[in-house]
């Protein structure tokens, strides 16, 4: 195999309102978070991380109603979901070569920002039987 899978990464986690959620995880279960949360305009988010152990919890507002995580609250009611589970790999241009060696179907061909700075790439949920999965290789 061309990589390796190290660790679950982190749990993106769809909301509705990103400052309701961070009170709640902050002032009721008392977790930190990171200090700055960050626009990532390419897919139209605004994010806050909770770190978790090894992993983080990524909440996702949507900033237009037309991005992935708008279209997903309203398909999902208006609720807050679990919108993907991300993967941390340790060559993500390997991985991506690999996966679609092996006839997996990508969302993503190539690498592209994430939040932190990190490279990701999306593997099409029907590929994976209707989970997102997120690879990610931390770039810092």
């Amino acid at each position: 195999m061309a990589f390796k899978v190290l660790q679950v990464d982190h749990i993106g986690i769809a909301v509705a309102n990103l400052d309701e959620t961070k009170d709640f995880y902050k002032n009721i279960l008392g977790m930190e978070h990171l200090p700055e949360d960050e626009v990532v305009e390419e897919q139209k988010v605004k994010v806050s991380f909770f770190p978790l152990g090894d992993a983080e919890l990524e909440f996702l507002e949507t900033t237009e109603v037309d991005g992935p995580i708008g279209r997903y609250i309203e398909k999902n009611g208006g609720r807050n979901g679990i919108q993907h589970i991300a993967l941390r790999v340790d060559n993500i241009e390997n991985a991506i070569a690999d996966l679609m060696a092996k006839g997996v179907r990508m969302i993503d061909e190539k690498p592209r920002y994430g939040a932190g700075g990190s490279a990701i790439a999306f593997i099409h949920p029907k590929a994976t039987g209707g989970v997102l999965v997120e690879l990610c290789q931390r770039m810092n």
